[in-house]
């Protein structure tokens, strides 16, 4: 056997290791992904009655806040909300099953979140130098903070507003709302999941800005862009009125503008890094 086939036996060892090692950490997720879900299947009755369905009822603690603002600000009941005027259906005969299945799955991913971050932290430790190590050390930490706050964002300011809006409108007195669970559910769990990732931008940019991939100077000019495509994405994950676009971009904006910061900052640390060499 010759040198160059031994070390190519070598290299291909040694991706295999590493394939090995990926695949440990996936089974631990899946496997943390299925604890998670299995509880949320079995409390069906907290996931659903207490949070899911809570944001039909007036008494959801969003729409007290929001009425005891009003009454704060002089403005009588205007910011107070009605009872919800439609009713939830379910017209397949799997359909409550399915629903409890994909729910559970859901709330699994949300609560697993942090571990899932751990096992994608524990995998690229070992590639990364120590200054590297030392700048991410936090990547956990903050990225569960941002997703938990994002989760929060959805689902306190987003889901019952869209819950409002589009449950309650109607063309005509002679059409009532009869709303599919399925339609109900997909809408809580997407904008509830979509505003948990959007909370991820500034993780993204640091990333991107420590393989030079983005500059402070890029961002700056696509910042008009950057507008832009927020405000469509907002039309995309609210129901469509003004307030609750501008309630969605306002957060998505300032979470780009504090993007720029850590670009930035990341840069800066690069050139003096640089200047020391």
């Amino acid at each position: 056997m010759s040198l160059d086939q031994s070390f190519e036996e070598e290299d291909k060892m040694s991706f295999l290791d590493h394939l090995e090692i990926l695949r440990w950490h996936l089974i631990r997720i899946v496997v943390a992904l299925i604890i998670t879900s299995g509880l949320a299947f079995v409390f069906k009755r907290i996931v659903f009655d207490k949070i899911v369905l809570a944001p039909i009822y007036d008494k959801f603690i969003t729409y007290q806040l929001f009425c005891d603002l009003s009454y704060y600000l002089n403005l009588g009941d205007k910011l107070c909300f009605a009872e919800m005027k439609f009713e939830l259906i379910n017209i397949s005969m799997a359909g409550q099953f399915s629903m409890h299945i994909i729910v559970s799955l859901v709330a699994g991913v949300i609560l697993a979140f942090p571990y899932f971050l751990f096992e994608v932290w524990r995998f690229i430790k070992p590639a990364l130098k120590s200054k590297e190590r030392n700048f991410a050390r936090g990547i956990v930490f903050w990225g569960s903070l941002l997703f938990a706050l994002g989760v929060s964002f959805g689902y306190y300011l987003i889901t019952p507003l869209s819950v409002q809006f589009l449950g309650s409108y109607t063309v005509s007195d002679f059409v009532s709302n009869q709303i599919n669970l399925r339609s109900y559910i997909s809408t809580v769990t997407s904008i509830t999941l979509a505003c948990g990732l959007i909370f991820q931008l500034p993780i993204i940019i640091y990333f991107l800005a420590k393989l030079g991939i983005v500059t402070p100077k890029l961002l700056k000019a696509y910042r008009r862009h950057a507008v832009i495509a927020v405000l469509v994405l907002s039309a995309i994950i609210t129901p469509p009125d003004i307030s609750s676009q501008v309630l969605v971009s306002l957060p998505i904006l300032l979470l780009y503008e504090m993007s720029i910061f850590i670009a930035a900052w990341v840069y800066k640390k690069q050139m003096k890094e640089l200047d020391e060499i």
